[in-house]
């Protein structure tokens, strides 16, 4: 069987090695995924977001545990901070969800950011379609957590989950500059701590002040949880499934969210490919020596030379 094919089996080993070299941007892992892209579309896939330390890693591991009780098959992506040595994910083996990495039904995976803002990488879609093909009912994406530039999540998942925890005080108000609007769900977690109840009370103020957006439609449910003892877990999953519910209640909504999720990603996808395609040509070329060469002599400064190796790439005279 072709690598595609040994995928869509279910071939872990196959879909670890793409996976890698998607990562590693190898021209050939394009060619599989535009045979695997027929075969995807049936997984929901979560995004679980939130700012560093409120327990995302926990919460995943205790989600797949109940649904993989449920005999639901998982894949899971990890996006983490990238080493300034190594390049890679400095989180990479995912220690707390360790007791999952044998089971048949549970595919884990690491990526690195690569300082690609958003907190989910170039990547993220293209491994997102590889544990589809492989048949996962459902893929868990967690990100890094680097507040209101998380926003980039809600264009590759379904049903996207914000993480809080008591005491994060003027975080609350931050959230509103950015993530709020993002969050389907939210869940105070570590609601064992003093404070959870002013983190509810403050987190339903701020949607509340948006009434008008929820009128017609969804309503972010504000929950508690307490992670690392498995509470709440159910009561999260079971929201999921509510929001799951109301996004495919509706023809026109279903059709609409996945217009937008379609767009989103083939816009990002050809703004990735024409940076790629362009830059490399840019920095290869003598025209960009030259210019390196004139600002480190003090005989041109950077911006002038920018502008006259883009201007003249793009075939404009405009300044």
């Amino acid at each position: 069987m072709g690598i595609a094919e040994k995928i869509i089996s279910g071939d872990v080993r196959a879909a670890a090695k793409l996976i890698r070299d998607i990562d590693d941007t190898v021209p050939e892992a394009r060619v599989i995924l535009k045979e695997l892209y027929a075969f995807t579309g049936t997984a929901y896939v979560v995004g679980i977001t939130g700012f560093s330390g409120v327990g995302k890693s926990t919460l995943v591991d205790q989600m797949v545990a109940h649904l993989r009780r449920a005999q639901k098959t998982v894949g899971i992506l990890a996006v983490d901070p990238t080493s300034p040595f190594s390049g890679g994910a400095i989180l990479g083996d995912r220690v707390r969800m360790q007791r999952h990495s044998m089971d048949e039904g549970v595919f884990i995976r690491s990526m690195a950011t690569r300082g690609y803002f958003g907190g989910l990488t170039q990547s993220t879609r293209g491994v997102i379609d590889v544990f589809d093909a492989m048949g996962k009912d459902y893929i868990l994406v967690e990100t890094v957590g680097v507040g209101q530039d998380e926003i980039d999540i809600v264009q590759s998942a379904h049903t996207t989950i914000i993480v809080l925890i008591p005491g994060m005080g003027d975080d609350i108000q931050a959230l509103k500059a950015g993530i709020l609007e993002i969050g389907d769900i939210f869940v105070v977690n570590k609601a064992d701590r003093e404070g959870a109840d002013r983190t509810v009370h403050d987190t339903r103020v701020m949607i509340e002040m948006d009434e008008k957006r929820y009128k017609d439609g969804w309503k972010p449910p504000i929950l508690t949880a307490q992670a690392v003892y498995g509470k709440g877990i159910k009561e999260l999953l079971d929201e999921v499934e509510n929001h799951r519910r109301y996004l495919t209640s509706s023809k026109e909504r279903e059709s609409r969210h996945r217009y937008e999720k379609t767009r989103n990603a083939l816009a990002e996808m050809i703004r990735n490919k024409i940076v790629h395609e362009v830059l490399d040509d840019i920095t290869h070329s003598g025209e960009f020596e030259e210019a390196l060469e004139f600002v480190m002599k003090g005989k041109m400064d950077p911006y002038t030379a920018c502008d006259n190796i883009v201007l003249k790439k793009l075939g404009s005279g405009k300044k």
